[in-house]
């Protein structure tokens, strides 16, 4: 009979341990900064610098727009726009839209491909922070974690604070103040309820629109946003 290989199997051991312990430390490092950001702001993003590279590989001059402004200082009619588009539960759950989810799965089971997501501002906002846009099952478990970690710390207030500065707004546009000025020249405390909706409707896919900025659908989705406004809790 053929003798276990106890070496190999040690080794085996061995690098597995390492894993998750690799694993648990890298876990610690994101909680560490999403602790920093409790009071601090983040300077980038790991969506804003994948964002970066891809534009400087065609023009290396390229540069983002992007200017971080107070929560106060971001209209309510943007705060309410969002969140009627994104994220209606957003006040009352702790990172995960159930229902929301459910209904997105329905949805592209029926129509066969992906067409809606569940994603609620939390989770949008960990994936943003942290994640490459690669859509795997590592990635949707990561983003779970951190938005976890997010809600365990944060309020709401900031963390709708921290996704309002860094969230897409086209092409190399990032926040409520650098997309306020580049679509209407005003700041993002000036914005009337029905930029702040066109601007919310933008937010699925904003380099097209940005492109398109007079899209039938975007026009549609604007006003169906405008109607859910007055509805809208923000923190």
């Amino acid at each position: 009979m053929r003798k276990p290989n106890h070496w190999l199997l040690r080794w085996a051991w061995r690098s597995v341990a390492i894993f998750f312990a690799l694993l648990f430390l890298y876990q610690v490092w994101l909680f560490a900064h999403v602790c920093w950001w409790i009071k601090y702001n983040p300077s980038s993003s790991a969506f804003m610098e994948t964002r970066l590279e891809i534009m400087q590989d065609k023009n290396p001059k390229a540069v983002l727009q992007q200017q971080w402004v107070p929560y106060a200082s971001i209209s309510d009619n943007l705060k309410r726009a969002l969140i009627a588009s994104e994220d209606a539960s957003f006040v009352d759950h702790v990172g995960f839209d159930w229902e929301g989810i459910t209904k997105a799965y329905e949805k592209n089971l029926k129509k066969g491909k992906i067409v809606a997501g569940g994603s609620t501002i939390s989770q949008q906002l960990a994936k943003n922070l942290f994640l490459s846009t690669k859509r795997t099952p590592w990635r949707k478990l990561e983003e779970a974690a951190i938005t976890v970690m997010l809600e365990a710390v944060m309020d709401k207030q900031r963390i709708f604070e921290i996704y309002l500065n860094v969230i897409e707004w086209g092409n190399g546009v990032f926040g409520a103040e650098a997309a306020a000025r580049h679509y209407y020249q005003v700041s993002a405390a000036q914005l009337s309820p029905e930029q702040a909706a066109n601007l919310a409707a933008m937010v699925p896919n904003p380099r097209y629109y940005d492109r398109h900025r007079e899209a039938r659908g975007l026009q549609q989705k604007t006003l169906i946003i405008l109607g859910r406004m007055d509805d809208v809790e923000i923190p």
